[in-house]
């Protein structure tokens, strides 16, 4: 069974483009006309201040790790980038110098780094015809590689596996294949969930840097322990396990990659050589005239804070000082731009360093001015909910391609393509196939209250019984059950966090009354 959808090397590298659904803001009406209008606050009018000595041990702090007591303003600087393409001829080295290059990448590391035509192919697209492309992810990979170290330094994983997110993605944490795979390392659902990704209405955790990262070594890991050969591990990586083992077979029984590539799908075959071929680029750019055109903030020049209370990009903004913009480059798993509060969990911020100081010191105001913002202007958020891995949809009267795309942020031509639709005609009563990016309020998948009779349990207490259905959360299936909380339903049940809730366990939801 195909675990991961394939993902063709540079046909599924994607440019950055930031997901931008806002939510929509109404002004509050009275209830009638003896209520007094209440002047909105003024975020932006706000001036918040940091504790002058503690401001001044962070710019020593900086100044000691990076050599700059500057405070950094903004995740984004640019170099002269003026392209010279046109006053000196691109070089084109001979094969020998590719293969000594590689052959010296491949003594330091476990993968197998081959020089071939196959290979020499994909040096020279990256090398002469995505010039512009190899400099921007140049520039992200000052900001991206950093904690990709870490992470799989913690797995005991090659450190070159960091290029994979390149193949996969461009270092885009918002790119979307066509068929559905969706962040820096290109998870489709249901392999995202497997290994612990999780997507709602309001946050897709497959465009977490961090997060996405551990699941990659994670099911990285997985396969190494499965084929004993890093090569073969990225070939199932691409097209899944499944059609590794039956080009094996087909293949009688060889075990390397280029003996069992004949057998593997097409786009899978492309998949190691694009590999080795952004090893190479990545470690010569400069050798073929190619320098970073954007450098973003270092990894380490970052912090984390966890979240306790709703907030919005433009709050964080008009209070902190930092761009919607760079909130999202820096948090690109929140669908909405808004950081929601769970019950039964919590989210994080990351910020410039320079600003977290003015964060922690101000976070109780931040909150509750926050609150008073969403109350004054009765922001409409979505329901939080999690997403399954597609929906169906039964079209309604009046309703056309373009209403629906809009109400689950995808595109017309995504839907089309998902039904084998050649056209934009529908007819009410048809099932469409949608793979969502968001949920609507009346599509939501939120749990409906057991209709079993009420048991009774030793102590004498009522409950009925309820089984978890995939997308179901503490939080959804209590919304469900009036009065009773996502604690309650943990508690009752000796589930200690949010992940021990499985599709297809049984809980119990005792009566309060």
């Amino acid at each position: 069974m195909m675990m991961k959808k394939a993902c063709y090397g540079l046909g599924c590298v994607l440019g950055l483009f930031h997901f931008t659904a806002q939510a929509s803001f109404q002004p509050t009406g009275p209830e009638n006309d003896t209520i007094k209008k209440v002047k909105p606050i003024d975020l932006a009018a706000i001036n918040l201040t940091d504790d002058p000595f503690v401001m001044r041990l962070d710019s020593l702090m900086n100044f000691s790790f990076f050599g700059s007591n500057e405070n950094l303003e903004s995740t984004e600087e640019f170099l002269d980038t003026e392209d010279t393409r046109e006053t000196y001829t691109l070089p084109d080295f001979h094969d020998t110098i590719y293969q000594q290059r590689i052959a010296a990448l491949n003594n330091a590391t476990p993968f197998k780094l081959d020089y071939n035509p196959d290979v020499r192919r994909y040096i020279d697209v990256y090398s002469k015809h995505r010039r512009e492309q190899v400099s921007r992810m140049l520039g992200l990979a000052e900001y991206y590689f950093p904690l990709f170290e870490e992470t799989l330094d913690r797995f005991n994983l090659p450190l070159e596996i960091k290029y994979l997110a390149i193949v996969e993605s461009a270092l885009n944490p918002l790119a979307r294949s066509r068929v559905g795979a969706t962040g820096l390392w290109q998870f489709m659902f249901s392999t995202g969930k497997l290994n612990g990704l999780k997507v709602s209405s309001y946050i897709d955790e497959r465009c977490d840097p961090i997060k996405s990262t551990e699941a990659a070594c994670q099911y990285l890991s997985q396969l190494y322990g499965i084929f004993g050969d890093w090569n073969l591990a990225l070939a199932a990586y691409n097209s899944g396990p499944g059609n590794v083992s039956r080009a094996i077979r087909r293949s009688g029984g060889k075990q390397t990659y280029w003996e069992i590539r004949p057998y593997l799908p097409r786009e899978t075959q492309g998949y190691v050589p694009a590999f080795i071929a952004v090893n190479y680029i990545m470690n010569h750019a400069q050798d073929h005239h190619i320098f970073p055109s954007e450098i973003k903030t270092s990894y380490f020049q970052t912090d984390t804070i966890a979240i306790k209370e709703q907030l919005s990009f433009k709050q964080i903004q008009d209070l902190v000082g930092i761009s919607e913009e760079e909130l999202q480059f820096l948090n690109p798993a929140y669908r909405y731009k808004i950081i929601p509060k769970n019950e039964s969990d919590y989210y994080t911020l990351v910020l410039p360093a320079s600003k977290m100081g003015l964060f922690v010191a101000n976070e109780d105001s931040i909150y509750t001015l926050a609150q008073k913002d969403f109350e004054q202007q009765k922001t409409e958020t979505p329901d939080y909910v999690e997403i399954s891995d597609k929906f169906t949809h039964r079209v309604k009267r009046g309703e056309v391609l373009g209403l629906i795309a809009e109400k689950y942020g995808v595109s017309v031509s995504s839907i089309r393509r998902w039904n084998g639709l050649r056209g934009n005609t529908i007819h009410v009563g048809q099932k469409l196939t949608i793979y969502p990016r968001k949920m609507p309020r009346n599509a939501s998948a939120s749990a409906k209250p057991a209709t079993l009779s009420p048991k009774t349990a030793s102590d004498g207490r009522k409950y009925v019984t309820y089984r978890v259905r995939s997308g179901d959360s503490f939080y959804s299936i209590a919304k469900s059950y009036p009065g009773i909380s996502a604690q309650n339903i943990m508690d009752w049940n000796s589930i200690k966090s949010a992940k021990g809730l499985k599709a297809g366990m049984t809980i119990k939801i005792f009566s309060k009354t």
